[in-house]
């Protein structure tokens, strides 16, 4: 099975480009770990508002890895150490989600 890892920020300072500069850190240390099938990170969009929306937060992070060991080596990965130390102070919360999913 696939292991969907889900990760949501909320910024102390969550102006745009508070913003833009997590969703670059993202991109720049989080892209390389072995074992990623598929990577995104954005935004908190807008215009979805609707009661079931959670917006306690500013930018999401999916990645899926091809298993659980991949996940496991890209949270001991040195690149995603240096992310979680450099960004850790900008961030007021973080919630993740990991999911076993399989493709249809």
């Amino acid at each position: 099975m696939l292991l969907c890892h889900n990760v949501f920020f909320a910024l102390k300072d969550n102006s745009p480009a508070a913003v833009d500069a997590l969703l670059a850190a993202c991109k720049k240390y989080l892209t390389v770990q072995k074992g990623i099938v598929f990577f995104s990170c954005g935004k908190l969009e807008p215009e979805l508002a609707r009661p079931v929306n959670d917006r306690a937060f500013d930018v999401g992070l999916h990645i899926v890895f091809t298993d659980r060991a991949a996940h496991d080596a890209y949270q001991d990965d040195a690149q995603h150490e240096q992310f979680v130390a450099e960004n850790k102070p900008t961030w007021s919360n973080v919630r993740v989600f990991d999911t076993l999913v399989e493709r249809v």
